[in-house]
């Protein structure tokens, strides 16, 4: 689509920006954004499709690298050019994998090389994207010119000269764009399945309480209003988890993206007293158990998980509410073991605690909080408890509504959903 209704101009103190030229409501799409390069995440690999990013158990395999699968031909041959020269890298680097950021980098310099006008450029492009080399920790640029090095070895079988490389692609300068604008692509229930780079996206700044979100369908990402935006406002977007103290996220903020935030959250120290409510031994015990936690891949493993979740949550009890951010993020972990094992019950009850934390912490419309909601009223339907499943079914579909917009695949899967349970009600 064309952003009629954005432009870019000079942002004080931010460098570059985007901007609404009209008034804004919630639940506008703004902006449908493609790809500069994109790669699935090393932790999805084979249940996703390498090219549209569904999940499938079904997938094709590349017959040369056998690591690149697909849902179908189509897809295959849709993906062959990003594929083709990587396809070598993979293959002579065997049993080894590259990191997905080297993988990501990989695309961005065979995508270099061909040099095509790329329609991810409409509003920015790859060569005026910042990257912050001079703010920079010194450790922070020895891990850059690592990754640089493991580039260079992993193209070896495409790229046997690096120096011979036009000045323009330069391995460690790219690693550097790539730290700081890269985004990362979720599935319809805000997993991570893969990363991706978006020039255009690149100019939307930075708010812990930002007017704008960004969601992915397949590996577009959907630039979308969640509160009402005036002529001339700046469009922002949060950059990182926002469910962190404050001196977390500003840590965080200053490692990667090199500056520190003052928005009002931040000036405020919004929420950081019910963010690490409860004793401090406690909490630090349950923030090292979620750090250790590993995408499973067996029942086995969602079995310890599941297992380790519930001796911590026993122990613990009295000890941590349910506000405390660690404990909230084992409760999440307890429910997706449950759902991995099939324990409906079981996932219900952890679900249901974590519906007031999910509303103090994502207040207003948050993609996050209608997700959960979701994902709460499909485990109240599945226990025949249908009057709650369509109330909690109707605020995730009031929130989504704005998020995700009615043409999204989830929100379609969530009306389907609050039908189905509607229906069931009507007969009964």
């Amino acid at each position: 689509m064309v952003p009629a209704a954005l432009q870019k101009f000079p942002s004080p103190g931010k460098g570059n920006g985007l901007r609404s030229l009209r008034r804004l409501p919630p639940g506008e799409l703004l902006y449908r954004a493609e790809p500069f390069a994109y790669v699935v995440a090393k932790e999805q690999l084979g249940g996703v499709c390498e090219r549209c990013l569904r999940r499938n158990e079904h997938l094709y395999r590349c017959s040369q690298c056998k690591v690149a699968k697909y849902c179908s031909k189509s897809c295959q041959k849709e993906a062959w050019q990003d594929h083709k020269q990587e396809c070598k890298c993979l293959k002579s680097i065997e049993p080894n994998f590259p990191p997905d950021s080297v993988r990501l980098a990989g695309r961005i310099v065979f995508k270099l090389l061909r040099q095509p006008v790329c329609i991810s450029e409409k509003l920015y492009s790859f060569s005026d994207l910042q990257s912050n080399t001079e703010q920079l920790s010194e450790e922070m640029k020895e891990g850059l010119r690592h990754l640089a090095l493991t580039l260079q070895l992993y193209l070896k079988a495409e790229i046997q000269d690096a120096s011979q490389l036009p000045p323009a692609i330069d391995f460690f300068q790219i690693f550097t764009k790539v730290t700081c604008n890269c985004f990362t692509i979720s599935n319809g229930e805000m997993q991570d399945v893969g990363v991706g780079l978006y020039p255009s996206m690149s100019l939307l700044n930075h708010s812990c309480d930002p007017n704008c979100v960004i969601i992915s369908e397949g590996y577009q990402l959907l630039l979308r209003s969640i509160r009402e935006i005036q002529i001339g406002e700046e469009l922002t977007i949060c950059y990182i988890e926002s469910l962190m103290p404050t001196s977390e996220r500003q840590k965080h903020l200053m490692r990667q993206y090199s500056f520190e935030c003052d928005c009002l959250l931040c000036q405020n120290r919004d929420k950081d007293a019910e963010k690490l409510a409860g004793e401090e031994h406690a909490w630090k015990e349950v923030k090292d158990a979620v750090n250790q936690v590993r995408y499973p891949k067996s029942k086995e493993e969602w079995e310890q998980i599941l297992a380790r979740c519930r001796k911590l949550l026993r122990s613990h009890a009295g000890c941590l509410p349910d506000t405390n951010i660690y404990q909230l993020k084992m409760l999440d972990c307890a429910m997706d073991a449950c759902i991995n094992l099939g324990s409906w019950k079981e996932a219900l009850n952890y679900g249901n605690r974590t519906l007031e934390p999910y509303r103090l912490y994502y207040p207003g419309f948050h993609p996050l909080r209608a997700v959960q909601l979701m994902r709460v009223g499909k485990l109240q339907y599945s226990q025949d408890m249908f009057p709650q499943a369509l109330k909690t079914l109707k605020q995730a579909y009031n929130i989504m509504k704005v998020t995700h917009g009615a043409d999204h695949t989830l929100m379609q899967a969530l009306m389907e959903l609050k039908e189905q349970c509607e229906a069931v009600m009507r007969v009964q």
